[in-house]
């Protein structure tokens, strides 16, 4: 038996008013094509979960959206998730819904791909990170100073960065020179550039 969740009905209850009748009925089919579906929010929107994640659905100022977690297994050409977010497009009316039928097909194809298992390929590899330029006054700065030296060295490339925008955002010679002066202090106490964030 399925398990609904009350923070999916308070979703759809703070939705724009065109988007409860179609977020209403997309639950209603997930429901009644997969009857062991298990509601969840991950992202800040509704998740359908069945032997994993099944699909969403999701509402906007302007329209709704649902799309499936092995999207391109289930629906094939007929994607329209260049429209907006999800495989069915900009949903702005129930006339946008395929017919009953066929959204009942789709979300069974996508449980039964979870019942064998299956995986999707996902081919988009990240990007190499861009190298981190160290400005010439930081450098220096950092090369009379083991410690903090080190502790820049171990950042990772966005904590890097986060140093290296703070001084180079500097508007006038002395504040530039404060802030590496502070920016090598920090470091020699191990600290990224927004420790008091953390």
């Amino acid at each position: 038996m399925g398990k609904k969740d009350p923070r999916v009905d308070a979703y759809i209850d703070k939705a724009a008013g065109f988007a409860k009748p179609i977020l209403k009925r997309l639950r209603a089919a997930v429901h009644g094509a997969c009857p062991e579906v298990e509601e969840d929010m991950k992202w800040s929107f509704p998740h359908f979960m069945y032997k994993g994640m099944l699909c969403s659905m999701a509402s906007f100022k302007e329209h709704a959206a649902f799309g499936f977690w092995k999207g391109s297994l289930v629906v094939g050409d007929t994607s329209k998730n260049a429209e907006a977010m999800g495989h069915l497009g900009r949903l702005t009316s129930l006339a946008d819904l395929p017919p009953k039928t066929v959204l009942a097909r789709y979300i069974k194809k996508a449980a039964a791909l979870n019942d064998d298992g299956v995986k999707v390929e996902r081919t988009a590899k990240r990007a190499s990170p861009k190298p981190v330029r160290v400005p010439p006054d930081l450098a220096a700065a950092l090369n009379r100073s083991a410690a903090a030296h080190k502790t820049f060295s171990a950042f990772s490339p966005s904590h890097k960065r986060e140093y290296i925008d703070w001084i180079t955002e500097a508007r006038t010679a002395p504040t530039r020179e404060r802030r590496v002066k502070q920016t090598i202090e920090w470091l020699i106490e191990g600290k990224a550039r927004n420790w008091k964030y953390m």
